[in-house]
Formats: structure tokens, C-alpha cells, sequence
């Protein structure tokens, strides 16, 4: 009889510590107890990728992106040996692989590669050892070879790209807090763990600055139905169930608030009022690998107008460069830029069939005195940018609003 098969991941924060690390290695032993076959994901240990980082800055401004892949992937190697050595200890095999050695393939974009294929012989082998699989998460290989990495939070979609390659009954995902929350718990002390969330208010949440678990591995649980357990390292508790969506759901309106202080915003003054302008501009800025989210254009004057747009503060120098090559291209002028933003979001299935949710959260953020500078929705979320500062302030006071505390 074929066993059923489980994918854990564990975020930096499980495995930072020697202890945190035996305690991973206690959970992962209770599941291959059960008779199931077990792949774990690891992130590297603690602030690993941060300290790293900083290492290369102190050495370059702007350290190239394939040395920045090389580096960065050591982190994830580390902790899956010493888990795969804390394994050995309990008495158990285990064995651990990097991104290349389990064939994960990649595109050619270095710091967020995207997943191509994935070859399972070597962990299907290991699995007929009786062997705990511990992956490298992380990262992967191109065609000629080259290490890539998946993008900050790029451990979770290892994990989700594994459990549908092996045909896993569910993704776990392990973290320092224990489920998904109506709002950061650390900002708002009144906020709810959510028992249920759909992967669309998941996704949306993700993207909107929740960082419990990285969106585009949210993208590939939804689109391949992989049920993903958002849970905590540090407790037994039940965490939260990414689902399909149910009428149940949708009866809610608004499901959380999040905010992400990790944007920027760009500003290209005095762009020609011209059919095809903005293709140029957004064409060389998408040429970089450069996610840009929202976007403004003003009433143009003099057939001139500016244009307003927000991308990941990690992608800002280069964006900034895109901008300004392009910008002198087309005649336009100077390019600024604001790192003191932030997005406060309101999130929810519901919003579909509610109507006034837009016109409750400016008014809320008006009776704050909290400045709107610019604004997007979807189907089922409205964002705003507004000062870092007050970011804070607004995602306490919309939560009250919003009664979530009651969900």
C-alpha cells in the first residue's frame, strides 16, 4: 500500500537556535510515526539572509543579482544538514538535498526565479529507503546550472511546488505565530486568528503585505488545490486552513486588514501626453524583473502629466535607473522618489456582494486625519498609500471599524 505523503515546511525563525532546531526534528519524527513519508522545507537559521545580505552591501551598493543567488542559497543548505543531523540523533534516517539535487528547475531571473519543473526521483528513492526527505528551500537551478533563488519567502513555494510534483495530502507551513490573523497581532492586540481562509483572501492578503506566507506560493496552492496548514512551530494548536471558497465565507465582508511598509513610490514628472507612453515606460521598468503594483496618472496640462507608481523597496534603485533611461527617451522630466509610504489594505471574499466598504475605510481614515495619496482595488480588497507613519494608527482604527475583532 503507497503511502501517503506530507510536506512540512519551517520557516528561519523554527530553526534558529540549536533547541528550536531539535524540537523540529521531535515534530517531523510524530509524522513519520504515522506511516506517512515526509518532505521537509527549511529556510535558513534565524536572520541568516539578513546578515548576509547586509555583508554583500557593506560591499557593494549594488551587488550583482547571479553572486547575490550564490550567496544567499548557502543559508537553506546549512539548516537542512544540521536537520538532517538532528534527525539521525532521534534515531530515524534522514537525508538532505539542495534545490539542484531534488531537480528543481528555474527561469533565468535571478533573486525571483520561478519554478519550471521538478524531477522527484532522488526523494521517491529516498522514500523507498525509508528516509526523511530535508529540501533546501528556497531555490533551484537553471538549464546551464546556475544557482537562482525564488524570491524572498521563497521556502513556502519550494514547499507547495513539492507537494504537487509528489502529490502530497497537505502543505504544512510552520511559523512563529500560529495561524492567520484579522490584522497583525503585534499592531492590533484585539486581532482573531482566522480558523478558515479562502486562497483567494489568502493571495490577497499575502500580496498586500501579510507576511506570514509568501504570495505566489499561495498562487500555486489555489491553482493546483493543495491544501496549505498555516501553523505554529511552537504549539500543537490547529492553525489556519487555506480552503476553497464557501457561501459561508462570502457572507463576510471584510476578512482582514493588513499593511506593508515595504513599498515605494516613483514619480515621473512631466510625461508627454502621447498614445503609447506609458507601454514604454512600464516595457523597460518590466525588462528588469520589477513588479510594479499601483498606478496614477494625473489629468494631463499642457499635454504633459505625471505618473505614480509603487514597486517593492528592494527593487527601487533599479526601477529608479529603469525610470530615469526611459525618462530621458521620451522627453520627460525629473523622476523623485518616496521611501515613507505605506499600503493599508481591507480584504474579504464579501466584498463581491457588499457594497460601502470603500466609502466606510476613507471615511475612517478621514476621521483619523490620515492623508490618502493613492488608491486601488480589486474584486475583493481597497488599498490606500498613505505615510509610514500613520500606518499604524490606520490599521488599529479599521480593524475597529470593521468589528473584526468579532470574527
Amino acid at each position: 500500500m503507497e503511502k501517503e505523503v506530507i510536506v512540512q515546511k519551517f520557516g528561519g525563525s523554527s530553526v534558529a537556535n540549536i533547541e528550536r532546531m531539535k524540537n523540529v526534528a521531535r515534530r517531523v519524527v510524530v509524522y513519520k510515526n504515522k506511516h506517512t513519508d515526509v518532505v521537509v522545507v527549511v529556510s535558513a537559521l534565524g536572520d541568516t539572509t539578513d546578515e548576509l545580505e547586509s555583508m554583500a552591501l557593506q560591499l557593494n551598493a549594488d551587488p550583482p543579482d547571479r553572486e547575490m543567488d550564490m550567496l544567499l542559497s548557502t543559508g537553506e543548505q546549512i539548516s537542512c544538514a544540521l536537520l538532517a543531523i538532528a534527525i539521525k540523533e532521534l534515531g530515524y534516517e534522514a537525508i538532505s538535498f539542495t534545490g539542484r539535487q531534488v531537480g528543481i528547475k528555474t527561469d533565468k531571473i535571478h533573486t525571483k526565479a520561478r519554478i519550471m519543473t521538478i524531477d522527484g526521483k532522488r526523494i521517491n528513492k529516498a522514500f523507498k529507503d525509508d528516509k526523511i526527505v530535508i529540501v533546501a528551500g528556497y531555490q533551484g537551478v537553471t538549464s546551464n546550472d546556475d544557482i537562482t533563488t525564488l524570491g524572498r519567502g521563497g521556502s513556502d513555494l519550494t514547499a507547495v511546488a513539492l507537494a504537487k510534483a509528489l502529490r502530497a495530502k497537505v502543505c504544512e507551513i510552520y511559523t512563529d505565530v500560529d495561524g492567520i490573523y484579522t490584522a497583525d497581532p503585534r499592531i492590533v492586540k484585539e486581532a482573531r486568528k482566522i480558523k478558515n481562509i479562502t486562497f483567494d483572501e489568502m493571495l490577497e492578503m499575502a500580496s498586500l503585505g501579510a507576511q506570514v506566507i509568501q504570495a505566489r506560493s499561495i498562487e500555486v496552492a489555489k491553482r493546483f488545490n493543495i491544501p496549505l496548514h498555516v501553523r505554529s512551530s511552537f504549539s500543537k494548536e490547529e492553525g489556519t486552513m487555506v480552503v476553497k471558497e464557501t457561501e459561508k465565507m462570502e457572507s463576510i465582508a471584510v476578512r482582514g486588514v493588513t499593511c506593508n511598509k515595504n513599498e515605494a513610490k516613483i514619480t515621473i514628472c512631466s510625461v508627454p501626453d502621447k498614445p503609447g507612453i506609458a507601454a514604454k515606460i512600464f516595457g523597460e521598468i518590466s525588462k528588469q524583473g520589477i513588479n510594479v503594483d499601483t498606478i496614477v496618472q494625473n489629468v494631463p496640462h499642457d499635454r504633459l502629466s505625471d505618473i505614480s507608481f509603487t514597486v517593492p523597496k528592494v527593487d527601487l534603485n533599479k526601477a529608479i535607473k529603469a525610470t530615469q533611461t526611459i525618462g530621458n527617451k521620451i522627453g520627460a522630466g525629473e523622476v523623485l522618489e518616496d521611501r515613507n509610504i505605506a499600503r493599508v489594505s481591507l480584504v474579504g471574499s464579501g466584498m463581491r456582494s457588499h457594497s460601502g466598504i470603500a466609502a466606510k475605510m476613507f471615511k475612517t481614515l478621514a476621521d483619523e486625519k490620515i492623508n490618502i495619496g493613492m488608491i486601488s482595488t480589486s474584486e475583493i480588497s481597497v488599498s490606500c498609500i498613505i505615510g509610514q507613519d500613520l500606518a499604524d494608527k490606520a490599521v488599529k482604527a479599521l480593524h475597529k471599524t470593521f468589528k473584526l475583532e468579532t470574527i
